[in-house]
Parts: C-alpha cells; sequence; structure tokens
C-alpha cells in the first residue's frame, strides 16, 4: 500500500532516479510470474536503499528477506569496492529466479544469497553491518532487531519495511490480527528504544530508520 496520492507519487517517481534496466526487468518478471508482488520494493523506496547505501558508503549490509532480490541489488549500488552484502530468505521456490537476477549485476560477486531460518544463521555472521535491512515474517521483527544489534557499527543502521501495515497500526485492531499487532509492538520498542535514533518514513509501507548511537 502507498500512502501518497497517486498523482504525487507519480510525479515523486518521474522526479527520482530511473531504475537500472536490470532493475525494470526484475520489476516486470516479478509482477509476471510471481506471486504477491507488491512485497517487492519497487522504484521510489529502490532509490532510497540505494540512496541510503551510497550516502554511508557502506562496506557490510545485511538483508533479513530477500524475495526477488531487487532490494538487495538496490543496496549493493552503495557498497564499495570489497563491499559485501548478505542476503536471507527462506523461501527455496524462488532461489533459482532470484539467482538469475543477481548472477545478471555487476555487483554479483557481492552478494552472498544464503537460504534458510535467518535466526539460526544471523548468530554465524561477521559484523560489523552498516546497515541491516528487514523486511521478512513481521512477528519476528523484534527478534530480528536484538539478534543484529551487536552487530552492527555505532552510527550504522537497521531499516525495518512495512511498519505501516497498509494502514492497519492507526485502526482498530482485530483479536486475532497478531501481524498488526506484532508491528505496532515494534514501532514502539524501537521508538522507546534510548539506544537508537528513529524516524518512521511514509514512503511506500512505512519503513522504520533507525541508526544507532
Amino acid at each position: 500500500m502507498d500512502f501518497l496520492p497517486t498523482d504525487i507519487e507519480n510525479y515523486a517517481v518521474a522526479h527520482s532516479t530511473a531504475e537500472s534496466e536490470l532493475l525494470l526487468r526484475l520489476n516486470r518478471a516479478t509482477h509476471q510470474k510471481i506471486l504477491k508482488p507488491r512485497m517487492l520494493s519497487g522504484h521510489l523506496q529502490g532509490r532510497f536503499l540505494s540512496m541510503i547505501s551510497n550516502m554511508i558508503q557502506a562496506n557490510n549490509i545485511l538483508e533479513i528477506g530477500t524475495y526477488t532480490g531487487y532490494s538487495a541489488l538496490c543496496l549493493a549500488e552503495g557498497l564499495q569496492t570489497n563491499g559485501k552484502l548478505t542476503t536471507i530468505d527462506n523461501n527455496e521456490e524462488l532461489q533459482d529466479f532470484t539467482q538469475s537476477f543477481f548472477d545478471q549485476s555487476t555487483h554479483k560477486n557481492k552478494i552472498n544469497y544464503l537460504i534458510g531460518d535467518a535466526q539460526q544463521i544471523i548468530p554465524n555472521l561477521q559484523g560489523p553491518f552498516d546497515i541491516v535491512f528487514i523486511d521478512a515474517d513481521k512477528e519476528n521483527y523484534g527478534t530480528y532487531f536484538n539478534l543484529v544489534f551487536d552487530k552492527v557499527r555505532q552510527g550504522g543502521y537497521i531499516i525495518a519495511d512495512n511498519v505501516l501495515w497498509s494502514g492497519k497500526v492507526v485502526q482498530e485492531v482485530k483479536s486475532n490480527d497478531n501481524d498488526t499487532k506484532q508491528i505496532m509492538a515494534f514501532n514502539d520498542f524501537v521508538h522507546n528504544n534510548p539506544l537508537v535514533e528513529n524516524v518512521l518514513l511514509p514512503l511506500r509501507d512505512g519503513l522504520m530508520v533507525c541508526r544507532k548511537k
């Protein structure tokens, strides 16, 4: 869900750097062939992620939740010459599709694509990370935040996607809507965490951007 009026969003996209040809093809292929294509970060959010990666000159990035690889490719654009991006997903069915696009990227040798349970993989990863992007199962956002926090360098960033959850965070929550409850609890936890500075951006479905003090 996008929270800007469509004409404003279109204007913003039209006045943002264009997607690369590879990202454009990945965007189209995801919408044509893959279930739930709205999970893809898309043009405007992708340019934001690329901008952040470039701004801080990232050397080590972790992504939790790969989907078809759009956000990983955007984040990889800011990696330094010897930089590395590790991206984790538990969906084996998307592996060949996603890897095929990674293989076409000029950043392919910087991307470490792992299939498995992020909660099991993260403790064995080497930090420090400049950026951690969380875009996986919503009920475990708090768990992922705690798992990665000590691995993020001082001044590094943790960014969580979908924190507005289609606007449900400001609506009456149904008793059985655990995902919305977990997202709201995560937002409150981050906002009240004295170890980070944070801003919640109403970009696409909401991005919580945290800087580790």
